[in-house]
C-alpha cells in the first residue's frame, strides 16, 4: 500500500511519521527544505500543488492520498482526488464548503474524508458523538485552543501552524446556530472569557463549525478559539485598521510573524459540550509537545492518520465523509478514542443525568 501525502510541514511530517510504521510513504512539497526535514518518514518528492493536472497525475500514482496543504490549496486538491479517482482524506482549513463536491465523488465511487484534523476534525467527531446519545441539542459548544505554555508580549501567541490560516480565523465570518437559525457573525465582535480547569482564557467565536451546521440539529451551537489573555485586544485593533486586508497582509506579516515566533513548548486543549434537557455530556482534551512534535501537529496529525487507518480498515459509501459521522458510528468512536489514548494525548469524558 503506497500513501501519499501532499504537505510536508509539520503535520504532514507527523502524518508520515505515524503511517509510515505501516504503509509505504511518500510526501510531496513545492518547497525542499521542508521535503529534507521529512526525510527519515518516507520517499520525498517536489510538486507543485496548485497546478491541477500535474497534481492529477501524480495522485494516479498511488493508492491513497492524504491532503495537509494550507486551505488555500484544499478544495483544488479535493477536486484533483475526484479526477484522479483517489480515496483520500484531507485536514486542509479551506474556505469552501467540501460538501459542494459530493455528488462528483459520489459519480466516480471515491471516498474523501474531509477537515481530519484537531478542530475541525476531532472535535467534529465528538459533537457527532454527543448528537448520537442525546439528539437534538439545545447548545453545542466547542472551546479549543493551540498556545504556547510560556507567553510572550506583546502578542502572548505563538505560531504552530500556516501564519495564513491563523489569520483566516480573525477575519472570515463566523457562522454560527443561534435560536434555530444560521446566521453569520464577525468572529472578533465579542471577546468572552472562559475557564477550563485551572487554565483561564479569553475567546472568540469561529468558522469551525463548517459541516457540523448541516449534520447537527440543535437550537444553539457554536465554537470558541482560546488564547491567553492580552491577545485579542490587540488583533482586533489591527484588523479594524485594515492590516489583514489583501492588500496589506504580507507587510503586516513582516511585522508581525516575528512576535510569533520565539522558543516555548505549547500544548493544546478543548472542550467539547453538549445538553439536551437536563441531559449533559461533555469530552476534554489535552496534549503536550513531545517526541520531537509540537503539540498542534501531534492533536492534528494523529487525527489525521487515524482517520486514515479507519479509511483504509473499514468500507465507505462514496462520498465526501465529515468527521462528525465517525462519532455517530459507536464501534468506529470506539476505535478512534483507544488510538488517540495510545498515543498518549488526554480524552476523558463526562456525563449528566444519563
Amino acid at each position: 500500500m503506497e500513501i501519499l501525502i501532499l504537505g510536508a510541514g509539520d503535520v504532514g511530517r507527523l502524518i508520515a511519521f505515524d503511517l509510515s510504521k505501516d504503509y509505504e510513504v511518500f510526501i510531496g512539497d513545492i518547497n525542499e527544505k521542508r521535503l529534507k526535514l521529512a526525510e527519515e518518514f518516507g520517499t520525498t518528492l517536489q510538486l507543485d500543488a496548485s497546478k491541477l493536472d500535474q497534481l492529477v497525475e501524480t495522485m494516479r500514482r498511488f493508492d491513497f492520498v492524504i491532503g495537509a496543504l494550507p486551505g488555500r490549496l484544499g478544495f483544488t486538491t479535493l477536486k484533483a482526488a475526484i479526477k484522479a479517482k483517489k480515496d483520500m482524506v484531507d485536514v486542509s482549513f479551506m474556505p469552501e464548503d467540501p460538501l459542494r463536491l459530493d455528488e462528483d465523488a459520489k459519480k466516480v465511487g471515491v471516498s474523501i474524508a474531509v477537515d481530519a484534523g484537531f478542530a475541525p476534525g476531532l472535535s467534529n467527531i465528538l459533537m457527532g458523538r454527543i448528537a448520537s446519545q442525546l439528539g437534538k441539542l439545545d447548545k453545542g459548544v466547542i472551546n479549543v485552543g493551540g498556545l504556547p505554555k510560556n507567553p510572550k508580549p506583546p502578542l502572548y501567541y505563538k505560531v504552530v501552524f500556516s501564519p495564513y490560516d491563523l489569520i483566516e480565523e480573525y477575519t472570515r465570518p463566523a457562522r454560527i446556530i443561534k435560536g434555530g437559525r444560521l446566521v453569520t457573525v464577525d468572529p472578533l465582535e465579542e471577546i468572552k472569557e472562559v475557564k477550563i480547569g485551572n487554565f483561564e482564557f479569553e475567546s472568540f467565536i469561529n468558522d469551525g463549525l463548517r459541516t457540523l451546521l448541516t449534520t447537527i440539529e440543535a437550537d444553539n451551537l457554536y465554537e470558541n478559539t482560546l488564547r491567553w489573555k492580552g491577545h485579542l485586544e490587540k488583533i482586533k485593533v489591527l484588523k479594524e485598521l485594515g492590516f489583514f486586508r489583501k492588500e496589506n497582509l504580507d507587510f503586516t506579516m513582516k511585522v508581525i510573524l516575528p512576535l510569533m515566533k520565539f522558543e516555548s513548548e505549547d500544548f493544546s486543549i478543548m472542550e467539547v459540550y453538549g445538553r439536551s434537557g437536563d441531559q449533559e455530556i461533555k469530552y476534554f482534551m489535552y496534549d503536550e509537545a513531545r517526541e520531537g512534535f509540537s503539540s498542534m501537529a501531534r492533536s492534528t496529525g494523529y487525527i489525521t492518520a487515524i482517520t486514515a487507518r479507519i479509511m483504509l480498515k473499514y468500507e465507505f459509501e462514496a462520498g465526501i465523509i465529515p468527521p462528525e459521522l465517525f462519532g455517530m458510528e459507536e464501534e468506529l468512536f470506539k476505535y478512534i478514542v483507544k488510538e488517540v489514548r495510545k498515543r498518549n494525548i488526554t480524552l476523558e469524558e463526562y456525563h449528566k443525568g444519563l
